[in-house]
Order: C-alpha cells, then sequence, then structure tokens
C-alpha cells in the first residue's frame, strides 16, 4: 500500500468492509485521545490543520488519478473532522470540570459528529453535493467538525450549568 493510500486510509481503516466512515471516526478518536497524553491540545490543534491542508491536495491528486469522487475507503476527511469536534468539546469540558465531563466529550463528540456526517444538514450538504475534489471532500467533514464541536460545547455546558 502506498503512503497516499496509508494516509487516505487513515492506516487502512477506511478499508473496513462495513460503516468505513464510522471505523475511521472512532480510530480517530482514539488516536487524539492517545496524543492528548503526550501533547498539549494546540499542539492537535496544528496537526488537524496539517491533516486537513495535506488531506486536501492529496485527495485531489487520488481522484484524478483513480477517476472517482469520494471514495468511501478515504477517511482522513473524517479524522479532521472529528479531531476538530473534539478540540472544542474536549476544551469546554476541561474547562467546565465536573465529574465525567471529558468523558462525556468524547462520547457526544463521536455521536454529533456522525450524525452531522450522516445527515449532512445545510452547509455541509451543499458543500458535499456541489463542491468537487479534495475540498469537497474534506469540506463537508470539516464543517461537520466545527457544527459537532459546536453543538457538543453547549451540551456540555448545559450539563455543567444544571449540576
Amino acid at each position: 500500500m502506498s503512503l497516499n493510500r496509508i494516509f487516505l486510509t487513515f492506516f487502512g481503516l477506511g478499508l473496513s468492509p462495513k460503516a468505513p466512515g464510522t471505523v475511521g471516526s472512532l480510530g480517530a478518536l482514539i488516536v487524539a485521545i492517545l496524543l492528548l497524553r503526550v501533547i498539549p491540545m494546540e499542539s492537535l490543534f496544528m496537526l488537524t490543520v496539517a491533516v486537513s491542508i495535506i488531506g486536501i491536495f492529496e485527495v485531489d491528486r487520488y481522484e484524478r488519478e483513480s477517476q472517482t469522487h469520494d471514495d468511501k475507503s478515504i477517511v482522513i476527511d473524517e479524522v479532521a473532522g472529528m479531531w476538530i469536534s473534539l478540540i472544542f468539546s474536549i476544551s469546554v469540558a476541561m474547562s467546565i470540570g465536573f465529574n465525567y465531563a471529558y468523558e462525556l466529550s468524547l462520547i457526544l463528540s463521536f455521536l454529533t459528529f456522525r450524525l452531522f456526517d450522516i445527515w449532512k444538514p445545510s452547509t455541509i450538504g451543499f458543500i458535499d453535493r456541489r463542491v468537487k475534489g479534495g475540498l469537497g471532500v474534506m469540506g463537508d467533514d470539516i464543517l461537520a467538525g466545527f457544527a459537532s464541536g459546536a453543538l457538543t460545547s453547549i451540551i456540555i455546558l448545559l450539563v455543567g450549568k444544571a449540576l
């Protein structure tokens, strides 16, 4: 497997025969949890920016070479979206500090990201349908990550206020 394919499938997770997007999102969650044990949140943010930018160009190249669009095995877009959601929600959870806020942020980020990624409401769906190439593949998941991070953060704030 080429280095490009390893990157785009996030170490092969996108090759899962069932629900590759969900498997890729779960893999992104696990990797983020492990990374945040050894690097600060700011470094995860910079890594997410790098993955997003590189992803746009690498997806473009892959689609030109394969003559396909939004191949289901490409899950680097899910990685970028999940990490964006986690950056927001974990930051809010750590500032609130109620019991299990961190764990709640992880679970809700995963669930809400998958919801927005599958449902594709509003601008997320527009980008998915109308924007071609790497920007389209990456863009809808990046927006889904922002929507997920915002919704998860609001839920965590409301739960924290209720406790």
